[in-house]
């Protein structure tokens, strides 16, 4: 498979489609959208997955061999998102600006979690960035946010080569 990749002009990025696809996996479970209120649409799903992966990410970076993975992870995640919108229609002249749009996006997102988690109010940056400024019912919000800090809590039990290896 390697071989193939490089003959295909694709870097190797190990294991890191595996681990993107368990995120994906884990962001598009049902619970999410039924007890959590999440909206099921493109733009819910997206925001969904970038919550899962920026936990994730947020692990990786703890560990000084997680740099690498964390960024073939990232790499993952913008191959996915070129793809989607290509597959949805946008054309070549636009997919760059939702490109650059959806990285902003994805940045603002971590960096909301990282203080959110840091400051033990995690709530408010779930409203902001995951239901985009309408609050669910407090049980929604809260089904979520236990969710999350329960990953959270599982990531940072694991060991960084067990994540890498797409054990969430």
């Amino acid at each position: 498979m390697r071989l193939l990749q490089r003959l295909l002009g694709r870097p190797d990025r190990g294991t890191a489609p595996l681990l993107y696809d368990r995120i994906v996996a884990l962001g598009r479970a049902p619970h999410w959208y039924l007890e959590g209120k999440v909206s099921d649409t493109i733009d819910g799903q997206f925001d969904m997955i970038a919550a899962v992966l920026s936990l994730v990410l947020l692990r990786l970076e703890v560990d000084p061999s997680g740099v690498a993975p964390s960024t073939a992870l990232a790499e993952c995640f913008i191959d996915d998102m070129d793809g989607q919108l290509r597959e949805i229609g946008i054309g070549d002249i636009i997919v760059g600006k939702h490109m650059g749009r959806m990285m902003g996006m994805i940045g603002g997102q971590l960096g909301a979690y990282r203080s959110g988690l840091a400051e033990g109010a995690l709530a408010p940056a779930l409203v902001r960035n995951l239901y985009r400024g309408r609050a669910p019912d407090p049980a929604a919000l809260v089904h979520v946010e236990t969710e999350l800090r329960a990953l959270r809590d599982r990531l940072a039990a694991s060991t960084t080569e067990l994540i890498i290896a797409g054990e969430l």
